[in-house]
């Protein structure tokens, strides 16, 4: 986990810039709603709104990014004027709650843009139980939501839009077995069924704070397919929060909501949580538990008894999100794994087919997009496969067939990415070769993919040329994930 908040990769800087733009627009949102004399729970509403603006959209586009941020006070002020609303009603604030869960995540068939909309207004409702909302801050809590989602989206699409200069984000669809219309209604029963047991049990912990359990299983279901997925997450989840809570113990207590150097550290945090979302979801969590204890600070309800019951409410969640997988609707890790997996090597094909026409002189062939595309397609593999490749997995045979897919899938990607290199230069030359390597890719394509039993081909040897070399690095690449890919029926490479 070390190792990969440290070295992780950060090409162009994007993680960076994404974290230091965060931090910029975060504290304008909050300068602006003190400057329009705001209590604090308005400049807290605002700070929130404007994280979420910065955080969650994730169009394609700059252009359908900026649409999605202008919808998000269209959703949040309603969900905001129902919390508030019900705020001395429990039942029906309970029933509202949970109507927000499902829909929020039922939302996701439409996309990025649903995705964005249901966290926005999920948090909403939470920020509203955060705060212990009432009818009479409705009208500061509006104008907070607005004007930080304005700041925000200032910083992003007017000082900074780094995204201008970069290729449109691929962001690949699910696989046809569990089509996204079908995945997502699935997810929203069992979100709603995860969400009402931390309800209820989170209630009975505490009176009080039970709206961390709903959070916890929210999040939960966030990026995850199976139960496997959900299973890891939910550790990971626990596991930030005891580290964070560890670490506010040490620093958030100390301070006790002093403004200076709680500013600081907020600050901190929130650059923390940026940074960190891509490269691993527990220290996401560690800065998310520092936020919330630096904020419980400046509320002057900070208190190590208080840690506590974040940390068992937290618990509630992540074992409502578990029972949920496990029990209502259950797919396996294996089915999403195959169906990921399958969809990379296609994609592999197409890249090669895409380099290959390049070299050969068409001026329409472009492989770079199916180069990002296989990125994010081999994202969506390690997701699925992280239940197997955890440290805590006992099945030490499926972890290593596991880590083998991994690496010969990695193996793949850099193959293809030098080949496109070299298809990208106007110098290079068409070889009569390359047509019966790409011929050979796209056969053992499909004897992976289709279930074949015929033999993948293994160069002998690997020529000098170099865009060959990259396709003979390819076909053995192909040739030597057969073994880990056609293991016996009873063995699947992620266990069910």
């Amino acid at each position: 986990m070390l190792k990969r908040m440290f070295v992780a990769p950060d090409p162009g800087r994007t993680r960076l810039r994404f974290a230091a733009r965060a931090v910029l627009g975060i504290g304008l949102a909050v300068v602006v709603c003190g400057l329009a004399g705001h209590s604090l729970p308005g400049g807290v509403t605002g700070g929130l709104a404007a994280l979420l603006a910065l955080f969650t959209v994730a169009d394609a586009t700059v252009r359908g990014q900026a649409v999605t941020t202008a919808l998000l006070p269209a959703v949040g002020v309603p969900v905001l004027a129902a919390a508030a609303e019900l705020h001395d009603h429990p039942v029906a604030r309970d029933l509202a709650f949970l109507a927000v869960v499902g829909a929020g995540v039922y939302a996701r068939r439409w996309g990025p843009r649903g995705h964005s909309l249901g966290v926005f207004a999920f948090m909403t409702f939470f920020v509203a139980q955060f705060l212990h909302a009432t009818p009479g801050q409705l009208p500061e809590l509006y104008a907070a939501v607005l004007l930080s989602v304005l700041s925000a989206a200032t910083v992003r699409f007017g000082l900074w839009c780094y995204e201008r200069r970069l290729p449109a984000a691929v962001v690949p669809a699910p696989p046809a077995g569990t089509g996204l219309a079908r995945a997502t209604t699935r997810q929203a029963v069992q979100a709603v069924v995860g969400a009402g047991f931390a309800l209820v049990v989170g209630q009975l912990v505490s009176g009080q704070r039970w709206y961390w359990a709903v959070g916890a299983t929210w999040w939960v279901f966030v990026n995850t397919a199976s139960r496997g997925e959900t299973l890891v997450r939910g550790f990971r989840r626990v596991l930030g929060t005891v580290i964070g809570i560890g670490l506010g113990l040490l620093v958030a207590v100390p301070v006790h909501g002093a403004p200076v150097p709680t500013a600081v550290l907020v600050a901190v945090a929130v650059f923390g949580i940026f940074y960190t979302a891509a490269v691993s979801y527990t220290w996401m969590m560690l800065w998310v538990t520092l936020l919330a204890e630096l904020l419980y600070g400046l509320l002057g309800v900070l208190s190590p008894g208080l840690l506590a019951l974040r940390l068992a409410e937290t618990g509630v969640g992540a074992l409502g999100a578990v029972l949920a997988v496990l029990f209502v609707l259950p797919v396996t890790t294996h089915a999403t794994t195959d169906a990921w997996i399958q969809r990379a090597l296609r994609c592999v094909h197409a890249c090669t087919a895409e380099a290959a026409a390049r070299l050969a002189g068409s001026a329409t062939a472009d492989p770079a997009p199916r180069v990002a595309e296989l990125e994010q397609l081999l994202g969506r593999v390690r997701l699925s496969v992280a239940p197997l490749v955890h440290p805590l997995n006992p099945v030490l045979g499926r972890k290593r067939r596991a880590r083998r897919v991994l690496a010969l899938l990695d193996d793949c990607a850099r193959e293809i990415r030098g080949l496109v290199v070299v298809a990208a230069d106007p110098e290079a030359s068409h070889d009569a070769r390359l047509a019966a390597a790409c011929w050979r890719v796209e056969t053992a394509v499909e004897a992976l993919t289709e279930g074949g039993s015929e033999h993948v081909h293994r160069p002998a040897e690997t020529p000098a040329e170099p865009a060959l070399a990259h396709l003979h690095g390819l076909e053995r690449a192909l040739a030597e994930l057969a073994e880990p890919l056609r293991a016996p029926s009873g063995s699947p490479l992620v266990g069910a």
